[in-house]
């Protein structure tokens, strides 16, 4: 009876470990629009309508770390040829947001013929550097290894990424070429320790404390360190603030010496999170799929 007591004492503790994580939800499409709409009194939140050539999924367990599971949500047109998989990361800084923040934008490549993947992934309050960037290589190998459940070419995978998950997929690109052949980066950085890069406080919450503290994480992290004649296409979708893009130019010099295809798109006059909103919305999945179907669907 004694033993009986303590685990049914204990039981709830054990379950919540489950889910009950440190979470930062100060970067929400809420949010972003109110603080945006004041300097952009134009704008509208981008919405995709449902469409039946779509099969979502919700939720699907990629990978059981110590204390939780982390989910991928798939996006998948329904064909029947295997399809290029896209991997999707959200923004936030690397300490906030979450995947559904990516479901329109999945939702709007994915009717171009793409399978789109929405990665979770752990962020600085729960786990800092490099276990957010191993948490996408997991969910990689993963839709790899489930291919045919996916109906996806396991040898056509390309990655984006918006703001700070944009820099992560520069950076997954540049270090795992052999699996991702092209990039996407939505105004993510590709240099934390650069002239043109205003990273402080929150780039240290993720990187394990300041350049000062912790110099080897904030070189190991940028995409730029990683750059050479292996690395993937590149499509740059840039706002005007140059603060986002630190590091490109260096990065395309690198490209253009070993001849790798790379594009810039840059919109004038938007906000940070332009791919969120109306009038910006639809060019973003225009460039993007332009991009991977030169990329992906060449024959």
């Amino acid at each position: 009876m004694k033993n009986f007591f303590i685990l049914f004492v204990f039981l709830p503790f054990l379950v919540g470990a489950q889910s009950t994580f440190p979470k930062d939800t100060s970067y929400t499409i809420s949010n972003t629009y109110q603080k945006e709409i004041k300097k952009f009194p134009f704008i509208s939140i981008a919405k995709t309508l449902h469409n039946e050539n779509i099969k979502s999924e919700k939720q699907i367990v990629y990978q059981q770390t110590a204390t939780r599971d982390l989910h991928l949500d798939s996006y998948l047109f329904q064909s029947k040829k295997k399809l290029p998989a896209i991997i999707l990361l959200h923004g936030g800084g690397w300490k906030s947001g979450d995947k559904s923040q990516m479901e329109n934008l999945a939702t709007a490549i994915a009717v171009k013929e793409y399978n789109c993947f929405a990665i979770e992934y752990r962020l600085s309050p729960e786990a800092k550097y490099p276990a957010g960037y191993n948490d996408v290589k997991e969910a990689i190998a993963f839709i790899i290894k489930n291919a045919v459940r996916f109906n996806s070419d396991p040898n056509k995978i390309a990655i984006l990424g918006c703001s700070s998950g944009g820099q992560m997929a520069a950076l997954l690109g540049t270090t795992s070429p052999n699996e991702i052949q092209a990039i996407v980066d939505l105004d993510g950085i590709l240099a934390f320790h650069h002239p043109e890069s205003e990273e402080g406080k929150i780039a240290a919450e993720w990187l394990g404390g300041t350049y000062e503290e912790n110099s080897k994480n904030w070189i190991a992290a940028s995409a730029l360190t990683h750059t050479n004649k292996n690395t993937p296409p590149i499509l740059f979708v840039n706002s005007q603030w140059n603060r986002f893009h630190a590091g490109r130019d260096d990065m395309i010099r690198i490209l253009n010496q070993n001849e790798i295809y790379s594009e810039i798109k840059t919109f004038e006059k938007s906000p940070h999170s332009f791919w969120f909103f109306n009038p910006w919305f639809e060019k973003t999945v225009t460039f993007t799929t332009q991009f991977l179907d030169k990329i992906l669907k060449k024959e």
